[in-house]
C-alpha cells in the first residue's frame, strides 16, 4: 500500500468529498459565470444553465449525510487497500459527467488514470484540482493522462460502436464497459399538470444529451397525444441554443421530405416510432394497450435502459422530474462502480 495513501484515511477521504460539495454550493455568480464562459467556449451545449444544474447535483450527492449513508454498504471501505491504477474513459455529453467513476476510485483508495473527453475537460478538471485543493495528498491519485499506461482495471464509457473498440483493447483486464442508454416513461392517463411539467425537466434537461433524459414516452391507445404539446411551454427557451435548434430544423425538414408524420410545437418535434433512441429535439411516442405486456417487454430491453419514469407500477421506476438528480448509488447501466472497485 502506498505510504502517502495511509495519510488519506477514509474519514479524511469523505470529509474531501463533503468539501468539495460545500464548495461547489458555495460558489458565487461570478465563479459559476466564469467557469461556465470557459466550458462554454469547449463545448457550446455546456449553457450556464446546464452547467449550474450539473453542479448543483453533484454538491446534493456529496452532502455528509448522502455519504453517511452511502458508506455503510461498502464495509471492505474500512479495510487497507492494495492501491491499483484504474484507467477511466470518461464521457462528455453532460458537464462533469466523468466525476461519479472518479469519486468511486478515490473512495476506493485506488489511482485515477483518466482520460478526459475532449467535450469536457473544463469541468473535470476544475473538479480534480479542487479535490487536489483540498487534500493535497490527493495529487499522487490523480492522474489526468492522454494515454493510459500500466492500468490494472478500466472503467469505460461510450457508444456501442466504440464499446467494441474497448472490448477489444481493455477485455483482458478487469472492466466495467458501458454503452448506449436512454431512459423512457410510461403515461397511464392519470397524470398531473405537475407531472408532466417535472417529464419536461427529464426531457429537456442538458437538451436531452444524457442517458437520464427521456427520449421516448409510452401511452395509452385511445391517449390524445396533443395533450404534452402546450404543457412542455416553459421549456421553450431551448430552442434559443443553436445547436439545439440546428438539430430540429434538420430533423423537421427530413421528417416533411419524407411525408412522415409528426406533431410539432416550435421547439420539439413528437413522432410515432417503436424505437427507444430518439434524436435530439424529437421526442418519440408508442402506444400500448396491455400494461403488463409493456412491462415484460421493457424488462427484456433493460439493458438499453437508464430510467423508467412512471406513476404505474414497475420495479425500480423514477419519480417524474428525478431523472437528472441522481444519488450516489444510481450507478450507470446498474454496475454497481465501487462494489467492482474494492473486489479488485
Amino acid at each position: 500500500m502506498s505510504t502517502a495513501l495511509k495519510h488519506i484515511t477514509l474519514n479524511n477521504r469523505i470529509a474531501c468529498f463533503v468539501a468539495l460539495g460545500k464548495f461547489i454550493s458555495s460558489m458565487s455568480m461570478e465563479e459559476m459565470e466564469s467557469l461556465s464562459r470557459k466550458a462554454k467556449y469547449e463545448n457550446a451545449w455546456f449553457t450556464e444553465d446546464s452547467l449550474k444544474t450539473a453542479l448543483t447535483s453533484l454538491a446534493d450527492m456529496l452532502k455528509e449525510d448522502s455519504l453517511i449513508n452511502f458508506i455503510p454498504f461498502y464495509p471492505e471501505l474500512n479495510k487497507e487497500v492494495q492501491s491499483k491504477n484504474i484507467g477511466v474513459i470518461m464521457a462528455g455529453n453532460i458537464p462533469g459527467v466523468g466525476f461519479h467513476d472518479a469519486f468511486c476510485v478515490l473512495l476506493s483508495g485506488h489511482i485515477l488514470q483518466a482520460k478526459l473527453s475532449k467535450s469536457d475537460t473544463i469541468i473535470m478538471k476544475f473538479l480534480l484540482e479542487k479535490i487536489v485543493e483540498i487534500a493535497p495528498d490527493f495529487k499522487l491519485f490523480i492522474q489526468v493522462v492522454e494515454r493510459m499506461a500500466n492500468m490494472e482495471a478500466v472503467i469505460c464509457t461510450g457508444s456501442d460502436n466504440s464499446a467494441r473498440y474497448f472490448e477489444s483493447y481493455f477485455g483482458k483486464y478487469p472492466h466495467i464497459i458501458r454503452k448506449n442508454r436512454t431512459s423512457v416513461a410510461i403515461l397511464n392517463g392519470k397524470e398531473s399538470v405537475s407531472d408532466f411539467e417535472k417529464l419536461g425537466s427529464d426531457i429537456f434537461t442538458y437538451f436531452g444529451l444524457g442517458c437520464r433524459n427521456v427520449t421516448k414516452v409510452y401511452i395509452p391507445e385511445n391517449y390524445d397525444i396533443t395533450k404534452l404539446i402546450d404543457t412542455f411551454e416553459p421549456w421553450s427557451f431551448v430552442i434559443n441554443q443553436h445547436k439545439y435548434a440546428n438539430n430540429y430544423t434538420y430533423n423537421r425538414a427530413i421528417y416533411l421530405m419524407n411525408q412522415d408524420p409528426f406533431l410539432d410545437n416550435n421547439f420539439l418535434l413528437l413522432k410515432e416510432s417503436e424505437s427507444l433512441h430518439s434524436p435530439i429535439s424529437v421526442l418519440y411516442y408508442e402506444r400500448y394497450s396491455d400494461q403488463n405486456k409493456l412491462t415484460a417487454e421493457l424488462t427484456e430491453k433493460a439493458d438499453k435502459l437508464q430510467c423508467v419514469v412512471t406513476n404505474t407500477d414497475f420495479k425500480n421506476k423514477i419519480s417524474f422530474g428525478q431523472t437528472q438528480n441522481p444519488g450516489l448509488n444510481d450507478f450507470a447501466d446498474g454496475v454497481d462502480t465501487m462494489k467492482f472497485l474494492l473486489q479488485l
